[in-house]
């Protein structure tokens, strides 16, 4: 079954039209590809002249200082734990050693068990218990000012880290108004 000679010719033009506006459509995407392209290198060259300087002005000005400051304050730290602390801990640690090595010595240990001897009769012959100290029974109000205390410079070193690390919206840049020059 074939089709008549004025539906051919209806197909056919048809046929060319679609054709047509598939050649425009073609055409209109590569100009939109041309013009995306282009405004992609503007783009560059705009982030290259324009925002890379205030970057970089505002991370000499802002970061740059900051990062300085806590590069100080840990290494003021570190020199505040080498020079106070690893001595104090070493001297502590020095003392036990040798109070472990005297107490290996026979004599001393013979003394040590001499003067317990000595403090239990002591103790046997004035009515008190030798050897047994009695804790307080009651916890005084000074453990809760301490807990008090605690949770205060808690919650100031949490503010202190939360002030330092929060985004600030100072440090923006902010975009100027748009000025019209031909």
């Amino acid at each position: 079954m074939g089709l008549s000679r004025k539906r051919q010719r209806e197909l056919n033009r048809l046929k060319r039209q679609a054709e047509d506006l598939l050649s425009d459509q073609r055409e209109v995407l590569e100009h939109a590809n041309r013009i995306v392209r282009e405004a992609g290198h503007q783009a560059s060259s705009f982030a290259s002249d324009e925002i890379a300087p205030r970057v970089k002005d505002a991370y000499e000005d802002r970061v740059r200082p900051v990062l300085r400051s806590g590069a100080s304050a840990a290494k003021h730290g570190r020199d505040r734990f080498v020079d106070d602390v690893v001595p104090a801990l070493s001297g502590a640690l020095a003392s036990a050693i040798a109070v472990i090595e005297s107490a290996k010595n026979s004599d001393v240990s013979d003394k040590i068990v001499k003067a317990g001897r000595s403090a239990k009769e002591a103790g046997v012959k004035a009515g008190v218990k030798a050897g047994v100290l009695e804790a307080p029974k009651s916890a005084g109000p000074g453990k809760y000012i301490l807990i008090g205390l605690a949770v205060v410079a808690v919650a100031g070193v949490a503010y202190a880290a939360w002030q330092t690390l929060r985004a600030d919206d100072s440090l923006w840049i902010e975009d100027e108004p748009e000025t019209d020059e031909a």
